[in-house]
């Protein structure tokens, strides 16, 4: 339960962390990567796997080639024997040679943007077939989506394309058995990408610190009369891919279909909502374009009282009794005692895993076994739907570390380190969180939020 009441007033901002510099993995964590994956292969008797990227798809294929296909399409072949084959169109070929694991190229100019040449034009059930694919009994496809049906077997769904289904189907011997593999890379059970080493953790530590220090920039500038696409260009950095869509809308969204910021101006009084994320996190915040909370609207004037203190005790109970070893379901129940979704009416998970992608997938459900582990990257992810009244939002990036792990972080990433230690300090003595010994935060704006938005040095905080 939470510790402490909530209160809103004067309060700190948290600290940003500037020119921290990208980390890459490392030749030892990539081995780790792949063995991991193999291990899963051996455990299941899969023979082969096939791994499907594009833009938005590639975090499966990313995490052993350690790129994507861009704006093209790839497959890379994963055989139980260590061996892999990696099948990519026009514009990507010159990426084979730059691949974290070992791979032998071949063309398939079926993967290439429309129009563009055709050379070396052979079919796909023929580069499958001198792969060795039709010698294999048991074969995994892993897309980006893992299903979880209520009803029937989720692994006889399959999200690749149709052409690449059909022509793997072709290749097959009649007798050997094709399923859905994702969950071999991001299951909370048994994922090898559900859980993180001290160099991964400091690779996606980048992401979600510069998602952090968007989103604070952002809410510092917001004033009346500034523009959607203002707020906007706040929230992309460094040239970084932003891995959601980002989110900087004023007053009535969604006006003609439109999702992206627009030279909409913030008007007083306005409700505003803004999203940034990057590999690693996001950061996402709700709440109103006022000073004052005698400046709500008529039929809002409890919404602090309502919406927004309610919402932060869920965040600061998430914060403070979260621990490793709890199943994911004792975590859901403590946010619907909590919070109730009856008055407060969240529906879906209250966090989940994040990483290459903003949702992996989450061991965070209504009577989940899944445990949580030490080395999970988490994002706290909690989204209220009340009729008549505006949201609030605080969404950020942990993660959860053993002793073993912070150590391996201290020694390797010292100064990742003493930024974990200053985030820590202002959620414990500036907000009054009991933090649970076992979160390490990765954002800078951790259960930092400021329901309104003028007040720029008020923010909810517990007594």
């Amino acid at each position: 339960m939470v510790s402490k009441a909530i209160q809103y007033g004067p309060t700190a901002s948290p600290v940003k962390f500037k020119e921290v510099q990208p980390v890459f993995l490392s030749d030892e964590t990539i081995l780790e990567r792949k063995e991991k994956i193999l291990e899963g292969m051996r455990n299941e008797g899969f023979d082969t796997l096939i791994i499907y990227a594009d833009k938005e798809h590639g975090g499966n294929f990313e995490y052993l080639t350690g790129f994507i296909p861009r704006f093209e399409e790839g497959l890379l072949l994963l055989d139980k024997s260590g061996d892999c084959t990696v099948i990519l169109g026009n514009e990507n070929l010159k990426l084979a040679r730059f691949s974290r694991v070992p791979v032998t190229l071949v063309h398939c100019p079926f993967f290439s943007l429309p129009n563009q040449p055709m050379d070396n034009e052979s079919p796909l059930e023929t580069i499958f077939n001198d792969a060795g694919l039709h010698t294999k009994n048991k074969v995994g496809l892993a897309g980006w989506k893992m299903f979880t049906p209520a009803a029937g077997n989720g692994r006889d769904y399959i999200d690749l394309p149709y052409f690449i289904v059909d022509a793997i189907k072709k290749t097959l011997n009649e007798e050997a058995v094709l399923e859905n593999a994702v969950h071999l890379f991001i299951s909370g059970q048994s994922g090898a990408r559900s859980v993180c080493n001290a160099n991964e953790i400091a690779h996606y530590e980048y992401g979600a610190n510069l998602s952090s220090n968007c989103i604070l920039d952002a809410i510092n500038a917001v004033e009346p009369g500034i523009r959607e696409v203002e707020l906007g260009a706040l929230l992309t950095s460094e040239g970084q891919y932003n891995t959601v869509v980002t989110i900087a809308a004023t007053g009535q969204r969604f006006d003609k279909a439109n999702i992206f910021p627009t030279y909409k101006k913030v008007q007083k009084g306005d409700p505003l909502s803004m999203t940034t994320a990057f590999k690693g996190g996001l950061s996402s915040r709700t709440g109103f374009v006022i000073a004052e909370e005698s400046e709500l609207p008529t039929s809002q004037k409890d919404y602090l009282d309502r919406m927004a203190k309610p919402y932060f005790a869920a965040v600061v109970g998430w914060l403070e009794n979260i621990k490793i070893g709890m199943t994911g379901g004792a975590l859901y129940d403590l946010i619907e005692q909590i919070y109730p979704k009856e008055l407060y009416g969240w529906h879906l998970n209250p966090g989940h895993l994040a990483s290459d992608e903003e949702w992996m997938s989450s061991p965070i459900f209504n009577g989940s076994s899944e445990q949580l582990k030490s080395g999970m990257i988490m994002q706290i992810d909690i989204i209220p739907s009340v009729p008549d009244y505006t949201s609030i939002s605080a969404e950020e990036c942990v993660a959860l570390a053993d002793a073993q792990l912070k150590q391996a972080i201290q020694k390797a990433y010292p100064a990742m380190w003493k930024r974990i230690e200053t985030r820590r300090k202002y959620l414990i003595e500036e907000l009054g969180i009991n933090l649970s010994e076992d979160i390490i935060p990765l954002s800078n704006t951790v259960a930092y939020l400021r329901p309104f938005y003028l007040k720029k040095d008020f923010a909810l905080r517990c007594k």
